[in-house]
Formats: structure tokens, C-alpha cells, sequence
């Protein structure tokens, strides 16, 4: 019994050990997010526009956005924008009898040889900070992981800023919580319109948008649908191009003051 009871005392001593310092936990807890962070000095550019981010000229993604420069590597991105959250978006086939299961991330496709089934993985992800950046890439690949680097590389590729302000005659509060006006976007038969929402709305729209919409910093939003929407690559392609579309329209100074329109992140006042 003697030796039983020694061990119990050891594990009660330690744990009174760790409760006591808590500024140990927090340490370790600040050393990973910091490995989480990009290494810069193992990055070796092959462009000119990568050379300029790593030696420091460029610090601001909208300096290159604003250019219209085309983005080759997706370190530049992750250089300019440290807090960028990616997410795969379920566009594949649904498990189960029927479909009847969960959709999933994967779409596989196959090809009939003579050697047999040569089967391929698609997916689609999505990259922001959830403060007006977004981007959104495909990838295609024999295996799943190659297919899912390939579409994380093409949505950093792919960043673009949208536009945010309040254009519901319901709200007129001036925070940019949702879009300043109605936009539509097309691919193929799918048809997607977005609408300004009052403050507290919620995201009202497809699943697969909604997770776009969180990652843009879009908190309020009403959609309007119509054509094959089922087919999903078309719904989100019209979804982001529905966004694109935010930054071509042009607003008058005066109304940009009065319904809040901003573009790309919200600089702190």
C-alpha cells in the first residue's frame, strides 16, 4: 500500500507545480504561434516582385493590388498577409446510398485506358483574413494532398481585396458590416445575386458561400439565386465573381462617406 500511495503524492506535487506558474504555459503557447509564422530567410525569390517583398521595399499587399501586378509566388502572400486563414470548400460527391451522406472536399473524376481506371482529385480552397482580402483557387491531381497544395498555391495567387460599407436602407448605420450595394455574378447557367443586409442579419446564402463571405470580414449579406445551383463549382465561381465585381463599380465621393465604402482591411481610427 506504501507503494501506491508515493506516486499519487509525486503527481499532485507537479500539478500544484504547473497551477502555480502559468506564465511557463503561456510561454510555450506564444513559441508556437510564432513557428506557425513564415521563414522568411529560407524563401529564395525567383521573381523581381519577390526579391522587393523580401528585401522590405513593398510592406503593403494594396501596394501590388492597387498596380494590378500579377502575384507568381504565394510566399509574397504569406509575406503581406501574416493572418491569412485557408479553408476547403465540399464540392465533391455526397457518401452513402443515393448521395444521402455528407458532401465531400474531394471530387473525383475517371478516366477508361485499357489499363484501367485512372482516377483524378479536384478541390477547391479558399484563403482571407477575414478583413476584406479573399482568394480562391482550384487544384487537379492524381492524389489528394498534391491536388489540395495546388489549390491552396492558386487561391494565394489568386487574392483580391472587396469592397465593404452599409447600403441597406434598413440600417444606415456607416459600418462596413456588408456590401454598399447590389451586385450580380454569372457561370454558366448559375446566377448569383448579393444584397446589402441590415446590421445583425446574419448570412443569409448558400453554405459553401457563407465560409467566403466569414473569410472577406462580411458579416450581413442576403443572396438571391437561380439556375443549376446544385452544380457547385458554378455557384461559387459566380459568388467570386459577384465579389469581383464590388471593386469595378465606381461610388461617388460623397456617397462613399455616407454609406461607409471601404476597400481591402479597415484601418484602425
Amino acid at each position: 500500500m506504501e507503494a501506491k500511495e508515493e506516486p499519487k503524492e509525486e503527481l499532485k506535487e507537479e500539478i500544484i507545480e504547473s497551477v502555480e506558474h502559468p506564465e511557463d504555459a503561456k510561454e510555450s503557447s506564444a513559441l508556437k504561434e510564432d513557428r506557425k509564422g513564415f521563414d522568411t530567410s529560407s524563401w529564395k525569390p525567383k521573381t523581381e516582385l519577390g526579391e522587393k517583398v523580401k528585401n522590405g521595399e513593398i510592406r503593403d499587399i494594396d501596394e501590388i493590388l492597387s498596380k494590378g501586378l500579377n502575384i507568381r509566388e504565394a510566399e509574397i502572400v504569406d509575406v503581406l498577409v501574416p493572418d491569412l486563414e485557408t479553408d476547403l470548400l465540399l464540392i465533391g460527391q455526397a457518401k452513402g446510398k443515393f448521395g444521402g451522406g455528407q458532401r465531400r472536399v474531394f471530387r473525383q473524376t475517371q478516366k477508361k485506358t485499357r489499363e484501367g481506371n485512372k482516377p483524378k482529385f479536384s478541390t477547391i480552397a479558399i484563403v482571407g483574413n477575414r478583413n476584406g482580402y479573399i482568394g480562391v483557387g482550384f487544384g487537379k491531381a492524381k492524389e489528394t494532398v498534391p491536388a489540395r497544395e495546388k489549390a491552396l498555391r492558386n487561391a494565394k495567387l489568386n487574392i483580391f481585396k472587396i469592397k465593404r460599407g452599409c447600403g441597406s436602407w434598413e440600417c444606415g448605420c456607416g459600418s462596413p458590416h456588408t456590401i454598399p450595394f447590389n451586385v450580380t455574378g454569372k457561370c454558366g447557367s448559375v446566377e448569383l445575386t448579393l444584397k446589402s443586409a441590415p446590421l445583425g442579419k446574419g448570412l443569409i446564402a448558400e453554405s459553401e458561400c457563407r465560409k467566403l463571405f466569414r473569410l472577406a470580414g462580411i458579416k450581413d449579406i442576403w443572396s438571391k439565386s437561380k439556375g443549376q445551383t446544385k452544380t457547385k463549382l458554378n455557384m461559387i465561381y459566380a459568388c467570386v465573381i459577384a465579389l469581383k465585381n464590388l471593386s469595378e463599380m465606381k461610388v461617388p465621393l460623397d456617397k462613399e462617406k455616407e454609406i461607409g465604402v471601404r476597400s481591402g482591411k479597415l484601418q484602425a481610427r
